[in-house]
């Protein structure tokens, strides 16, 4: 069956959902690559993953291609689901006879909501598709097809939830749907190196923080990962098809969970002589960061999240401040770069814990940062918190343009007052004379990242106004 999976077009430069974090815009415009989509594209033989936002396809555009399909799977993400089901019920207008399905976190905590939402999908799969979309591709009824929900005689049908995937191994190579399918040079992150692949070495995180939407809606909580050769096997591929790469990524939920299987994989990865970026936790001791660093590794990105104790309790993030203060003492002395997320708004937020958050912050001294509004997405704890202590309210997630906005107002602290710290938190840490020092001394020596800074910089700027007059005049 001729299929199209689809990471649809939405608002201009939307990034339409990072792999492993947020789906809503962030300051600087990132397009991540749909990892997921690209599983069972490779499985697929008449298969095309189009990704619209980094390619600047637009819906229009994007119908008049399904017209050529018998099948299309679009992964969805809850900012973006009405856009998509409009989208969804426009190319079933011009193509009557595709069948469309759905896939994605919010499809997979709310599969009957979601199929009471528009005619127009035919089913959805419940968290890991790849096997399931491959089943249909070749023709197995959708009523034979494990996490599938659908329409019988006017009712939702759930079929049994197929385990999840632990032969990892088993799956094609993703880097050749991106040399099938994509340009490598649209996909674009701040902090990694351009251009880059993404890969995924694992899945699923054992971690139980509250707030994070992926182990608990998607990936689930249990680890699993793919051999150290198979990965290794990858990273040499996507070098050898990819000759212009300058690093690759992997996009796990946590890269470095277990100790020694990092250690296994980096003895795979070191022989290779590539750079390469990863997601990490505090909880990486030295002899592990050193082992990375040893093979290549060149920068972390690290969930802080909160500098206040109560807050990280909260959440469950199962780590504390102390230890990622040494964290951080270690990857200096190693020279490991370290981009670090910081949320505001989780449970317990009050000025007082933003402004030691901030503080936080400037004590790790990362050399990059992002600050996210905390969302609670259905399915999660978080979501389930802020129901049960009535804090949630009826705003959206993000503004026209994708920019992320709270949907949550505590006693003491309310929507603009969390949507201006997010805007102070960025001002306050990339202007402090340590950081101008730094930024302008990497241009200095780099003609590349001197038009990258430049051009990250003024788009900055303008997005940060824009949103600041529009969330204002919303708030």
């Amino acid at each position: 069956m001729k299929t199209l999976l689809l990471n649809p077009p939405s608002f201009e430069n939307f990034d339409g959902g990072a792999g492993s974090r947020w789906p809503a815009r962030r300051e600087i415009t990132s397009f991540w690559y749909p990892v997921w989509l690209a599983y069972p594209a490779g499985l697929i033989a008449e298969s095309r993953l189009l990704d619209a936002p980094p390619h600047g396809i637009t819906p229009e555009a994007t119908i008049e291609i399904a017209r050529d399909y018998e099948f299309l799977a679009l992964f969805t993400s809850t900012p973006g689901f009405a856009h998509d089901v409009r989208l969804a019920e426009m190319i079933k207008e011009t193509n009557p006879h595709i069948k469309i399905a759905f896939v994605g976190p919010p499809v997979s905590v709310q599969p009957e909501e979601s199929l009471k939402a528009s005619r127009a999908i035919d089913f959805v799969v419940r968290r890991e598709f790849d096997y399931s979309i491959h089943d249909f591709a070749r023709g197995v009824p959708v009523e034979d097809i494990q996490s599938a929900s659908f329409r019988r005689n006017g009712q939702v049908v759930h079929n049994p939830d197929r385990p999840p995937l632990t032969d990892l191994d088993s799956l094609p190579f993703v880097t050749d749907v991106y040399k099938r399918d994509m340009d490598i040079t649209r996909y674009s992150v701040p902090f990694l190196l351009h251009p880059f692949v993404a890969l995924y070495s694992s899945r699923g995180c054992p971690a139980q923080c509250t707030f994070c939407l992926w182990p608990q809606t998607f990936s689930g909580h249990r680890w699993r990962t793919r051999s150290s050769e198979n990965v290794a096997a990858e990273v040499r591929h996507a070098f050898e098809i990819f000759p212009n790469i300058k690093e690759v990524f992997f996009d796990d939920d946590t890269f470095a969970w277990g100790k020694s299987r990092v250690i296994e994989l980096c003895g795979k990865l070191k022989p290779l002589h590539v750079t390469w970026s990863c997601t990490c936790r505090v909880h990486a001791d030295y002899e592990t960061l050193k082992a990375m660093k040893e093979a290549g590794c060149r920068l972390l990105i690290v969930g802080f999240e909160s500098g206040e104790p109560a807050i990280l309790r909260n959440i469950r993030k199962g780590t504390n401040v102390e230890q990622a203060l040494v964290f951080m003492k270690n990857c200096k002395h190693l020279g490991l770069l370290v981009h670090g997320d910081f949320i505001i708004g989780l449970p317990g937020e009050t000025p007082e814990s933003i402004e030691r958050t901030m503080k936080f912050a400037e004590q790790l001294d990362c050399e990059t940062i992002q600050v996210s509004i905390a969302h609670p997405y259905p399915g999660t704890e978080f979501d389930a918190y802020v129901r049960r202590n009535g804090y949630l309210t009826d705003d959206a997630m993000s503004d026209e343009l994708g920019h992320q906005l709270p949907n949550i107002c505590y006693p003491g602290l309310n929507r603009q007052e969390i949507v201006e710290a997010v805007e102070y938190f960025y001002g306050r840490y990339y202007f402090r004379p340590r950081i101008i020092f730094r930024i302008v001394r990497r241009a200095l020596f780099d003609p590349t990242e001197r038009a990258r800074l430049y051009r990250e910089a003024r788009e900055y700027l303008q997005l940060r106004a824009r949103r600041q007059k529009f969330s204002r005049s919303r708030i």
